[in-house]
């Protein structure tokens, strides 16, 4: 049997337990997650490595799962472009059932192999591209045949699950195992085997947008400004990394279209938008290299 499957012998009373009780035990299983999380760091660490060369050479993040483990990939796809400007067609999701799959539940979706390899298929994958398979199982065979006819392609490909020595391990070139054992409501992976894929894709893609430069310091400056609370960050990212005046500020982030970036070297080099844009460009979109580089000039 699975492990994830297995039932746990610590909380056979699970049901009788009073409110806080029952919380306090659903916590305490939980911060295991983070844990198995943390075991996984060299080959998480490699591929964000692998996985920012191909990036950087112009591929595209592409995720696939079912179930749980696809809501998941989903949700981190759709988080990159808002949080580091990254452009939604380099970041697919691929959900067994289609996206629909995402609110309602379709069983027998995740069994259905050829679909994952057609799937596939339909984003025209390069070898470029990274494909990401996540399974709490590791034996779903949407994503397991996504992830063999990937690497047969020549994709890096990545697999995240939750029970050692599984399919889809075998069938990736980085296989991550994410141990989180028996849960408190057996078989119930949506608990901390869900936390800990969340925890790992949340670490993965993080990782390889600073790598990419979309971070500077520990400031998410690449952010896409799209509503007001956004608005109001990129203008206190700006402030902290200018001398400017809030009106200053204000008036540069507008010119660039709140990209903040362009607004920083704008105020801090004294050049034109199109200037500005020019030498992010000539910087290969990294805020400190055109810093660095403007400055030597």
């Amino acid at each position: 049997m699975l492990e994830t499957e297995k039932t746990s012998p610590d909380h056979a009373n699970l049901d009788q337990l009073e409110a806080l009780e029952l919380v306090t035990v659903l916590l305490e299983d939980q911060m295991k997650a983070a844990q198995a999380v943390l075991k996984a760091r060299e080959p998480l660490a490699s591929a964000v490595e692998l996985a920012f060369q191909r990036l950087e050479r112009g591929g595209r993040l592409l995720y696939v799962g079912a179930g749980t483990s696809g809501r998941l990939a989903l949700l981190d796809a759709a988080e990159l472009p808002p949080t580091f400007s990254w452009p939604s067609s380099r970041a697919v999701a691929l959900l067994a059932g289609g996206r629909d799959a995402m609110w309602a539940a379709k069983e027998g979706a995740e069994d259905d192999s050829e679909a994952g390899i057609r799937d596939l298929l339909e984003q025209n994958p390069t070898p470029d591209d990274v494909l990401i398979g996540i399974a709490a199982s590791g034996s779903t065979p949407y994503a397991v045949a996504a992830v063999g006819y990937a690497r047969a392609l020549g994709l890096l490909t990545v697999g995240i699950s939750n029970n050692p020595n599984s399919p889809l391990e075998a069938a990736a070139e980085i296989g991550i195992l994410l141990d989180t054992g028996p849960e408190v409501i057996s078989g119930s992976t949506r608990l901390k085997a869900g936390t800990a894929q969340k925890i790992a894709l949340n670490t993965f893609s993080s990782a390889i947008m600073v790598r990419l430069g979309k971070v500077y310091g520990n400031r998410m400056v690449d952010l896409r400004a799209s509503n007001e609370k956004l608005r109001i960050r990129a203008l206190n990212l700006t402030l902290s990394l200018t001398r400017a005046s809030e009106a200053q500020a204000t008036a540069a982030l507008e010119q660039a279209g709140f990209r903040v970036p362009v607004a920083v070297l704008m105020l801090e080099q004294n050049l034109s938008v199109e200037e500005a844009v020019l030498r992010l460009e000539a910087a290969g979109g990294r805020l400190r290299v055109a810093l660095e580089t403007g400055t030597r000039g």
